[in-house]
């Protein structure tokens, strides 16, 4: 009989605990951190690229917070030695996210975010560019609670529209770029830690 009390006692905690991190009036921070890098075998060419995006949220009602990312992202390409082009880049992306109303120390969400983002690129060291994107993603998680203030949390990006400017700095010629999809692979999730506070 203990046993089963001491379990019943358990699941409610963890249950109170996970409600307690989305209620109104609390805040959660998190962010991205993103590093890939690439090389062709027998080849000079390599292409590393840097992403750092942290973000606050605030609970305005119980399980709905909004909130925003700001960050930084830079890309290097070479192709030999003599050759080579960077990229970088400031990052805003603000969000609303929508957490299952249920108790439990897990709990499914929605995320809607508008990522955008202004930057350069350079060829050799000289500016050749300006570069502007502009998008909307609507992601499904899950989050894990297994403590009061943390939240393990796994992500897919889910559906996704983006649009990204190109501006050259010679001509002031304009390329725009489209690109839009549904990306649900439960194979390659972006898992994440946030703190509740």
């Amino acid at each position: 009989m203990k046993k089963i009390l001491l379990t019943l006692s358990a699941v409610a905690v963890l249950g109170f605990a996970a409600n307690a991190q989305t209620e109104k009036g609390k805040f959660m921070l998190g962010g991205q951190v993103n590093y890939d890098g690439h090389n062709v075998k027998d080849s000079d060419f390599k292409i590393n690229s840097l992403s750092i995006v942290p973000n606050v949220g605030y609970f305005v009602a119980d399980n709905i917070a909004v909130g925003l990312g700001l960050g930084y992202q830079w890309t290097k390409a070479e192709n030999n030695e003599n050759s080579s082009e960077t990229g970088s880049a400031f990052q805003l992306a603000p969000f609303g996210r929508m957490y299952s109303n249920n108790a439990g120390p897990v709990k499914f969400f929605g995320q809607l975010s508008v990522p955008m983002s202004w930057g350069e690129r350079k060829i050799n060291d000289d500016k050749v560019s300006t570069i502007s994107n502009y998008g909307v993603e609507l992601a499904p998680g899950i989050a894990f609670f297994p403590t009061s203030n943390i939240g393990i949390e796994f992500k897919v990006k889910g559906l996704y529209f983006q649009s990204s400017t190109d501006k050259a700095e010679a001509t002031d010629i304009e390329t725009t770029t489209n690109s839009y999809g549904l990306n649900a692979n439960s194979l390659a999730p972006t898992v994440g830690v946030t703190f509740h506070f």
